[in-house]
């Protein structure tokens, strides 16, 4: 094998190394894009969904919907309410474990 040959036989084995380290779906596909809402009145609220983090989004995604529009809103996870919404549904599921 001449020199020629050698050099494009170990860039494509360098590439084919490079590539099979990148992940084909790239993370941040998150379901809450934009402003997070800090805060719902809690009469309002229908139901709620806490998606933790996952290798599609690298965030905790708190998701409630309305009763009124049945619309959804994003939480912000951080907030006092959101802080709350969580640890309510924690408890909730543990309780629901247990049984």
């Amino acid at each position: 094998m001449n020199m020629k040959g050698m050099a494009i036989a170990l860039a494509v084995i360098i590439c084919a190394t490079t590539i099979q380290g990148f992940s084909v779906f790239k993370r941040g596909r998150c379901l809450c894009i934009g402003p997070l809402a800090k805060a719902v009145k809690m009469a309002d609220i229908e139901t709620v969904s806490i998606l933790h983090r996952s290798y599609s989004c690298d965030k905790v995604e708190v998701i409630v919907t309305l009763k009124a529009q049945k619309r959804q809103r994003c939480l912000d996870p951080n907030s006092k309410q959101g802080r709350l919404i969580q640890a309510i549904a924690e408890k909730k599921s543990l309780r629901q474990g247990n049984m």
